[in-house]
Parts: C-alpha cells; sequence; structure tokens
C-alpha cells in the first residue's frame, strides 16, 4: 500500500512495509487508540488515527507547514493534478452507514461542533448522525461525565414537566385566584375525610397507624390513563416500601429490584413538597402531610430538591 502524496494533504499513511510503524497508538490527547493503519501528519510529524488525521482534527501545533514548504518548494497548485478521493486521501463521512467522501470538488462537508466530527449533506444534522448518543472526539472524562449528568438531568425536568403539563390538560375548572390560595384548615379537612372514606389499604393496620394518600401514576408508567387511587399505607413504613405497594395497587410495572438504570426505575414525587422522596426516608418523617398526593414517575432520576420551583 503506497502513501497519499504529501503535495496535497497535510497527512500521509505510513506505510506496510514499515513494520516499525504498524500498530501505532494515536497522539491525539484523549484518544491514544491503537491503530494498525496510522497516519503522519506532514506539518508536525505525529502519527494518528484515522479521526484524528487532519491538522484540524488534531489540532496540529505546526498547521500549515506543510503547505509552507511545499510553497518554498516552488510548486504550483494551479498545475498540479488533484488525485482521485479516496479514504485514504479525503474525509469520509463519520456516519457508520455512510460511505460519502467529504470535502471533495463533489461532496462538501460539515464539522458538527457538538460531537466534534466531520458529516456529508445527509448526516449533517445532529438527529440525522444520532449527536446526543455520541461521545465527542476529544473529550476529557471528566466532560463527558458532566455532559451526561446534564444530559439525564434535563431529561428528569422534561418528564416532570409533561407529568405537569398532562395533569393541567384533565383539569376543566378555569383558574384563578381563589385556586391558588392555600386551603384552609377546615377545607383541608374536609378533603381528608373524603379520601378517608375511599381509601384502600389492609384493613387488618390499625387505625392510628393509618397514614392516608392520594396516589397518581404518570401515562408512560401504565397503560391506563392518568390512573389514581386513594390509599392507607403504614406511618412507619418507608418511601420505597410505600411505592412497591402503590405500584401493585395501581398496576404499575415496577422493575426497581431489577434495573440498575434510572430510566426504568419509578420514583415517588411529592406534589406539595416539589420534589422526589428518597427511598429510605420513612413517609411521616420526610414533610409528607396526611392526605398530601404523591406520583409515580418512571425515569426521572434521583432525588433532587425543589422540584416544583423549576
Amino acid at each position: 500500500m503506497s502513501s497519499s502524496t504529501p503535495d496535497q494533504h497535510s497527512y500521509t499513511q505510513m506505510a506496510d512495509r514499515d513494520l516499525e510503524d504498524i500498530g501505532k497508538h494515536c497522539e491525539f490527547e484523549f484518544c491514544r487508540q491503537l491503530d494498525f493503519l496510522p497516519f503522519r501528519c506532514e506539518s508536525c510529524k505525529g502519527t494518528f488515527c484515522l479521526d484524528h488525521r487532519t491538522e484540524t482534527t488534531h489540532k496540529c501545533p505546526k498547521a500549515g507547514e506543510w503547505a509552507r514548504r511545499r510553497t518554498g518548494q516552488g510548486i504550483s497548485e494551479s498545475t498540479t493534478l488533484s488525485p482521485k478521493p479516496t479514504v485514504y486521501n479525503s474525509t469520509q463521512c463519520s456516519h457508520p452507514s455512510c460511505k460519502a467522501l467529504i470535502y471533495t470538488m463533489a461532496n462538501a462537508g460539515v464539522h458538527c461542533q457538538n460531537c466534534n466530527r466531520e458529516y456529508c449533506l445527509s448526516h449533517r444534522m445532529r438527529e440525522d448522525h444520532d449527536c446526543s448518543n455520541l461521545t465527542p472526539l476529544g473529550a476529557s472524562p471528566a466532560a463527558v461525565a458532566f455532559t451526561s449528568s446534564a444530559d439525564k438531568a434535563r431529561q428528569a425536568f422534561s418528564r416532570l414537566r409533561s407529568w405537569g403539563k398532562a395533569k393541567a390538560s384533565t383539569t376543566t375548572a378555569p383558574p384563578s385566584s381563589k385556586s391558588k390560595a392555600k386551603p384552609s384548615a377546615a377545607s383541608r379537612m374536609a378533603q381528608l375525610n373524603a379520601l378517608k372514606k375511599n381509601a384502600k389499604g389492609d384493613p387488618n393496620l390499625d387505625t392510628s397507624k393509618r397514614f392516608y394518600l392520594h396516589v397518581e401514576a404518570s401515562a408512560d408508567t401504565t397503560t391506563a390513563k392518568y390512573p389514581t387511587g386513594d390509599f392507607y399505607f403504614d406511618a412507619g413504613w418507608s418511601v420505597g416500601k410505600i411505592l412497591d405497594d402503590a405500584a401493585r395497587r395501581l398496576q404499575v410495572q415496577n422493575v426497581n429490584n431489577r434495573s440498575a438504570g434510572e430510566e426504568n426505575r419509578l420514583r415517588i414525587f411529592h406534589v406539595e413538597g416539589g420534589k422526589l422522596l428518597d427511598f429510605s426516608n420513612k413517609i411521616g418523617s420526610c414533610s409528607v402531610a396526611q392526605g398530601d398526593t404523591i406520583v409515580l414517575l418512571r425515569g426521572v432520576g434521583p432525588p433532587v430538591p425543589d422540584l416544583i420551583e423549576m
């Protein structure tokens, strides 16, 4: 295999016969992947993989030196014939199913600032190359972890907002200033008494230990549309145990004991408190009052305080 002509490109592919150059690690910071067909930068003389062979992608400290040398030798680009574009002397679209050679006379190329990759016009949009699921080239592990956590937080907030909008759409009463006012003690007591009349639970549980709650489940947790129920639980139970019992009563699939990822795990959102409840806390000691509303939500992540203020 012959190396590409250095007159036209800032890099050349190392020849197969040069055994010492086979199996080199990419010298670009944070990459270091082993490449059995590496490229040499003709400006800084570094060794790089296919993704970082150009001066732009490996942020060459001597960018343009190869071109200056070529000019100094009196080589005229106007009289030099460009070789036929190949995968060895041109950039290929980074989409795994695309073989298009880009930055050529026939095909333009687009650099994605988000994932730091090069794409053809057909895959230039982020949704076209699944950008959200790609680790940016050259990103440090700490930066990747921070971005991943931020994305998960945004997804959690998005799901909470979706539930809030869906809940609001089912409310037929027009908004008013009175509806925002905090209910009086007498009104709250009347609501609690009405809840107690309809609440279901273990009939053998002593009445002094019963903790009454209105429970809802978001649409994505079950096949029914916004299932609700009034239940009573043991006041000494943890939030995790209440979640298990509420999910069973509302017939919501609960895979918390079998799923390590948050995308499938159920969490309890306390509406009045505006926050997700920790599994280990006792229901009677986490600012939840008798008659409050809790919602079963899936894939919203670990507890974050004051979500109601977002």
